[in-house]
């Protein structure tokens, strides 16, 4: 996060303040010479968060692992037991860490040949998003959330929920389906 004059001094051990590249000095150099708020100077406040875990590992499969090791609850727990089911449904789905930004850490995403779904973890609920949910049979009605749009689905998964191995298996062979025959349409 950037933040120009917003009152931390040059002591807050959480705030330094560098000069962007071509301000003298080379790629953002640590600056002292000018008073703070000088115009000249072009400074900025650079406010230095510290990194979760998650954000510290590369692969989206370090990352995904990272984040359940993070949550280390129920959560934790339930993503990691879905995250195995979507891969023995499906081989060869890959994964994949999306949606980066300095406000969210990133989001599991499950793909192949086309994203499945998201992998997402609330407070209450650890949250599977379907992109082509709307597109899908449920027989089984595990979707439960995100039902009025045109595209998307979603299953929320509370804490003592029992997941029907068997149904979602079906569901996630059912995305990859959907995907396989959208891409050779293309």
């Amino acid at each position: 996060m950037v933040r120009a004059g917003a009152g931390w001094g040059k002591d807050d051990p959480l705030v330094s303040t560098v000069r962007p590249f071509g301000q003298g000095g080379g790629p953002a150099t640590a600056s002292t010479s000018r008073p703070a708020g000088s115009m000249r100077t072009k400074e900025r406040h650079v406010y230095n968060m510290k990194k979760t875990s998650a954000q510290k590992a590369e692969s989206p499969s370090q990352l995904i692992n990272a984040k359940i090791k993070e949550l280390g609850d129920w959560r934790g727990k339930t993503l990691s037991r879905l995250r195995a089911m979507i891969k023995k449904a499906d081989p060869e789905v890959v994964e994949e860490w999306k949606w980066r930004k300095p406000s969210n850490p990133g989001v599991p995403v499950w793909s192949h040949q086309g994203p499945i779904c998201t992998g997402e973890t609330y407070t209450s609920v650890v949250k599977l998003t379907f992109f082509k949910g709307a597109s899908l049979k449920d027989p089984s009605r595990l979707f439960n959330s995100s039902l009025e749009g045109s595209t998307r689905r979603a299953i929320d998964f509370h804490e003592d929920d029992e997941i029907d191995e068997k149904a979602f298996t079906t569901l996630i062979r059912a995305a990859v389906s959907l995907n396989e025959s959208s891409s050779r349409s293309s």
